[in-house]
């Protein structure tokens, strides 16, 4: 039983032909869980940077710490900008 036998599909891709802005990032991170670090920043470089927001934003919820909000801020701001410019580049080629 492998993580990749339950990955949903992008329905954006079934349904328009088109891969989302999310698409890569379960395979990303079965590639992370494999140890294949470079491959999973290659298919989803938002990865590192997602999941550092995400473990913030659920420990800042049990403890509170100076400057969090700020961090959890630059971080959401870093992905967002990542994701999109990825997805730019995957278009153009």
């Amino acid at each position: 039983m492998r993580l990749d036998d339950y990955m949903l599909p992008c329905l954006n891709k079934k349904l328009f032909g088109f891969e989302c802005m999310g698409c890569g990032l379960q395979r990303s991170f079965s590639m992370l869980l494999h140890g294949e670090f470079a491959s999973a920043f290659y298919m989803y470089p938002a990865i590192y940077t997602i999941i550092p927001l995400t473990l913030l934003i659920i420990t800042n919820l049990f403890f509170k710490f100076k400057h969090s909000n700020k961090i959890i801020n630059l971080l959401a701001i870093a992905t967002v900008a990542i994701i999109i410019i990825s997805f730019i580049i995957k278009k153009i080629n």
